[in-house]
């Protein structure tokens, strides 16, 4: 396969990695690898944003992870999609763009990780970002990361926000501006109505340069360390041979939540007693790796309506003729959407400082995206629970790398998180009974409303919700013992290793979280590129 001999090689081609081998290349003078262990991003459905109907549980392009039994969920197990495919997740998700809350960065600064505080990620977002509306103090113009408005609109989700306004709650154009609280519309990461993916916003400008060598159905099994230092890779390549990559300088570790742990895991830097009962050999005793899991876990209520919903216009022939037409000549349409188009951020108690629950609202319904519409007019209101105190972990199944590990999110273990979620069902019950909103539902689908105690209503949760899709904290950031990664990214006790991915979060920021991981990508760019020249 040529010359492997790299200064800096990036495991994962996600929403991090693509970034950080966009940024390393940068410098002629370096060469850069990014190894990916899923295929390139050459669907169409990838590209076209309402794909994710498409792509997730499909396992070309998707992990097909699925969790060990929960107790939280009553023993139920749940997909759980990840992106095996350039561009990671942000090839699959659904586009929603939301940061989080400033003091989400100011308390992992304050927790010991200097350097991450909001006003010292700000900028960050806005060098990545090209918005729509243009440069502001909270917004950037020119990045590679294009953000917009959405290109339709449906009336329930217009119903939806009049009549969370008439319950009380405030307009908020912007939820990445200058607050998040409040009841609007989503910003998506589209760019002319096509996915931009983080392959398509970094990856894709970067791609011929002669320095930057991009390596995909890649499977790296373990990191190759001598003297507690990291001096190579080994993967298996697309026809299941073995490759050794040397490195001269590091390899950063953007694998996601799931996989870098696991990776490290694999290598001998992990929980001794774990390793040692797989017969891995201990390189370093890291007892923090895979723990910290945290999710958000959605509760998706659904409501039918007395009016046409997108359910409607896609299980007709003529309705899926007029959105394929409507997206061929102008982009627009169900095609060109987000997964959801209204979104809402609240308090489910007034001495709450800032929003504890999210809402998103989608003019549709289904089991699980994938799996086909309701057959009646419907909508859906997702609630989740935006700071989750339960924590699960990601274990080694096996020293066999092909092996998946074992995935346990000890969903609502925490009594903060069981009377979070259900006020948040609450909450949507209350607005779904003012107007205009009212009058266009005919009924509740789920839950029903003959459920009304709290009782009642979390056993709903436990039977019914399932993961929005935000695993982060498994390789986590901080100085204590427990934790993974310094607050450069740095391996604690491994030289030349850092890892840039959510895994690195301490605490799961309030929000959809492939913003916060091209954010974390262009830190750990910084970083890398500072300790090069120092």
């Amino acid at each position: 396969m040529g010359d492997l001999d790299f200064d800096y090689v990036v495991v994962g081609g996600g929403s991090a990695g693509c970034v950080l081998a966009n940024r390393l290349s940068a410098d002629p003078s370096v060469k850069v690898l990014l190894l990916e262990a899923g295929g390139p991003d050459s669907s169409l459905w990838i590209h076209i944003p309402v794909g994710y109907f498409k792509t997730m549980h499909n396992p070309k392009v998707d992990w097909c992870y699925r969790t060990e039994p929960d107790p939280g969920l009553n023993g139920r197990s749940i997909d759980w999609p990840r992106g095996k495919v350039l561009g990671g997740s942000s090839s699959l998700n659904g586009l929603v763009y939301v940061r989080g809350q400033p003091q989400d960065y100011d308390r992992w600064a304050q927790m010991g990780n200097s350097g991450w505080s909001w006003d010292e990620v700000l900028p960050l977002f806005r060098r990545a970002e090209d918005q729509e509306h243009g440069e502001s103090a909270f917004h950037g113009k020119g990045g590679p990361l294009s953000v917009t408005d959405l290109r339709l609109t449906r009336p329930i989700c217009d119903a939806w926000v009049a009549a969370a306004q008439d319950a009380g709650y405030p307009f908020n154009p912007d939820c990445n501006g200058a607050t998040q609280e409040g009841v609007g519309y989503v910003q998506l990461t589209s760019r002319d109505g096509w996915r931009c993916s983080s392959a398509v916003a970094f990856l894709r400008p970067a791609k011929s340069r002669p320095n930057l060598r991009i390596i995909t159905r890649a499977r790296t099994t373990r990191l190759i360390v001598e003297n507690r230092r990291v001096a190579g890779v080994v993967f298996r390549d697309a026809e299941g041979g073995e490759q050794t990559v040397r490195v001269r300088g590091e390899v950063v570790l953007s694998a996601g939540s799931i996989n870098s742990p696991q990776l490290l895991m694999l290598s001998g830097i992990g929980e001794a007693a774990q390793l040692a009962a797989h017969g891995i050999e201990v390189v370093r005793d890291l007892p923090g790796v895979g723990k910290n899991l945290q999710d958000h876990l959605q509760a998706r209520l659904v409501y039918r309506c007395n009016e046409p919903t997108l359910n409607n216009e896609v299980r007709s022939l003529l309705g899926r003729g007029r959105i394929a037409l409507e997206y061929a000549m102008k982009r627009r349409g169900p095609m060109a959407m987000a997964s959801s188009l209204a979104i809402g951020f609240f308090r489910t108690r007034p001495e709450l400082e800032t929003p504890d629950v999210q809402f998103h609202i989608q003019p549709w319904s289904a089991d699980s995206p994938g799996k086909g519409v309701h057959p009646f007019p419907a909508f859906t209101v997702s609630v989740c629970q935006l700071r989750p105190e339960s924590r699960g972990e990601i274990r080694l199944a096996s020293a066999d790398p092909t092996a998946y590990p074992t995935i346990h999110p000890n969903y609502l273990a925490a009594e903060t998180d069981r009377r979070t979620i259900v006020a948040g069902v609450r909450m949507a019950r209350e607005i779904s009974r003012h107007e205009p909103l009212a009058g266009k539902i005919v009924g509740a689908h789920s839950p029903s409303d003959a459920l009304s105690t709290d009782a009642e209503l979390l056993e709903w949760v436990r039977d019914t919700a399932t993961t929005i899709y935000h695993p982060t904290g498994t390789c986590r950031m901080g100085r204590d013992p427990s934790a993974v990664v310094d607050e450069r990214l740095r391996v604690h006790g491994i030289a030349g290793l850092r890892v840039a991915d959510c895994s690195i979060m301490p605490e799961i920021v309030s929000g959809n979280t492939n913003a916060p991981a091209i954010m974390i990508g262009e830190k750990a760019s910084d970083l890398i590129i500072e300790d090069r020249r120092a």
